[in-house]
């Protein structure tokens, strides 16, 4: 449908334009982009551009980085069994292992655990903590998990287990677990710079602290991209920098899983980006803790045995592939109850609750439902009478204040501003989401309309896009949240050619400014609609170079497309 999204096109800054395009050599076009980015001068800017892992902050700006390095020095040097505590996606799976291969390196005598999403549930469990007082284990150290384990680690410190706490997500309880450290920028006592590390990264940061407050290895690096851009964490600041980092090294990692996961994947390893990642990799490391243990995705990224890491490869590929089929069911179900049960003209929140949904399937098909009615959406799974829910936001809308704000209906929360889990009981359903829609109306102000917004970064005649400008936007890579792809726009094109179909959803056509022609293109199944040729029309679009049989040609990847006014 045309002109679904709305355009919002960013505030022109011509003075400071002008003084980042002569300093940094660059095109105007480019600087109002680092404009729009936050970057307010040309020292910033080189930062942003051509910063490294060197200019990370020091781990001991995080709050307790001394305790928890004193603590773990001192289990090493005695001999104390460790356990290491991790979650079952993909940004506590690398935390562990990352954690793991570093004591390995300091020869201390651990062991890792990661929770069981249907037995164990998420984070610190009681009993999963007693059975490891049983066994021995005399510390405890937690990766991507813990912030909010208060009860979990009282029993832990009652059975004389030492905890410490290293996490990334919202504190929701009124006073920190009583651990012997706690780790995280999410404190409010913590004065670590930047507040948006993924677990993994505080992972990093613990083994650097561990490392004399040496950056480490490359190898240590590729499992911090994998979680951090996974995680969807945003990607400016330091994460930015570890990430382009940890990209470079992915690039050339001779860890055997993770190459025999590209494999798998059918991905070419030096051409690695961020999409990739999320889309392909993510999901095959995911799928195992979604319906099962996920002790086979840790396996892995620690083992040295390059054919028991294509045996593991295969099946995370065979089990994402279940895990399509399952996701595939819900989703259609989730649809067709949405259409059915929901009032969209009023809801503004979606809440879904069903006895058939798998739980570890859930979260991505709520993905799937914000996306396709614009508005925030929680999928319950019920189970008797308890509930496990997962959502996901829209439209920039806070999910984790709006939960917090029905916490009453809940037996249980967490997560982030754009996603959450929920534990609730199956008679708290309805109220919850009444309560929730009422939180919605108040934030969006009673409107009616929740049309998907789409940032314009510059408007420019298509004639202006040339080979220095699209240098220029590399520059600016890894993208994601906090950085997403820039987004040009362009009005009063004139259709060359008919629209035709290419792969399994892909539409491409030529588009002239009367100077310029160029390729459109999208892989994003009925996204648009199809314009006739000579029909005038406006673009929104990513720009890219295609190479093919040696010639190089500008092609425009769609962000949406209308007819022109």
């Amino acid at each position: 449908m045309p002109g679904k999204m709305k355009w919002i096109n960013k505030e022109a800054n011509p003075r400071l334009q002008n003084v980042l395009s002569s300093e940094l050599e660059v095109t105007p076009y480019f600087s109002q982009i680092l404009i729009n980015r936050g970057i307010k001068d040309t020292e910033e800017a080189r930062a942003f551009l051509f910063g490294d892992i060197s200019s990370c902050h020091d781990p001991y700006l995080l709050k307790d980085m001394d305790r928890a390095v004193q603590r773990i020095e001192q289990a090493v040097s005695s001999g104390e069994k460790i356990l290491v505590y991790g979650d079952y996606d993909v940004d506590g799976i690398t935390s562990t292992a990352l954690l793991s291969g570093k004591l390995t390196e300091l020869n201390a005598r651990h062991q890792t655990f990661i929770p069981h999403r249907m037995d164990d549930g998420y984070g610190l469990n009681g009993e999963a903590v007693k059975m490891a007082g049983d066994s021995g284990v005399g510390l405890l150290v937690t990766v991507d998990c813990g912030i909010n384990s208060v009860e979990e680690v009282e029993i832990a410190n009652n059975k004389g287990i030492d905890v410490i706490i290293t996490d990334h997500h919202e504190v929701r309880k009124k006073a920190l677990p009583n651990a012997y450290a706690v780790v995280s920028p999410r404190r409010e006592d913590c004065r670590y710079p930047f507040k948006d590390l993924a677990g993994v990264g505080i992972a990093y940061k613990l083994a650097m602290a561990l490392s004399d407050n040496d950056l480490l290895p490359g190898k240590y690096l590729d499992l911090v991209a994998l979680g951090t851009i996974a995680d969807v964490a945003p990607l400016n600041g330091e994460n930015r920098l570890l990430a382009k980092a940890g990209l470079e090294r992915l690039r050339v990692t001779e860890s055997p899983g993770i190459k025999a996961l590209i494999d798998i994947a059918g991905l070419e390893q030096r051409g690695l980006t961020c999409r990739n990642i999320a889309f392909a990799l993510a999901p095959r490391i995911n799928a195992m803790g979604r319906v099962g243990s996920a002790d086979m995705a840790l396996e892995l990224f620690i083992t040295d045995d390059r054919r028991r890491a294509v045996e593991i490869a295969a099946t995370l590929d065979r089990e994402n592939r279940n895990r399509q089929c399952l996701e595939r069911e819900i989703l259609k179900s989730a649809l067709e109850k949405a259409r059915r049960d929901v009032d969209l003209a009023s809801e503004k929140i979606i809440v879904l609750a069903d006895d058939s949904w798998h739980p570890g399937v859930i979260g991505i098909v709520a993905s799937r439902i914000a996306e396709e009615f614009t508005r925030p959406a929680i999928l319950i799974s019920l189970d008797g009478e308890n509930g496990k829910g997962s959502g996901r936001a829209a439209g920039g809308f806070d999910l984790f204040k709006a939960v917090n704000g029905a916490n009453e209906h809940l037996v249980g929360f967490g997560g982030h501003e754009a996603a959450c889990g929920i534990k609730i009981k199956r008679n708290s359903v309805e109220g919850f989401r009444k309560k929730l829609n009422s939180i919605a109306d108040e934030y969006f102000l009673g409107n009616k309309e929740l049309s998907p917004e789409l940032s314009i970064d510059v408007e420019m005649p298509l004639s202006q896009l040339g080979m220095k400008l699209i240098r220029e936007l590399n520059l600016l890579m890894p993208h994601g949240p906090g950085n997403a792809e820039p987004v040009l726009a362009v009005r009063g094109l004139k259709v060359k050619t008919r629209p035709r179909e290419i792969g399994k959803s892909g539409v491409k056509f030529l588009v002239t400014d009367g100077r310029v022609s160029a390729e459109a293109i999208t892989f994003r199944k009925n996204f648009f609609y199809r314009p006739l040729p000579g029909e005038t029309i406006d673009l929104a679009y990513t720009p890219s170079i295609n190479s093919y049989n040696g010639v190089d040609s500008l092609q425009l990847n769609i962000r949406d497309i209308r007819p022109s006014e």
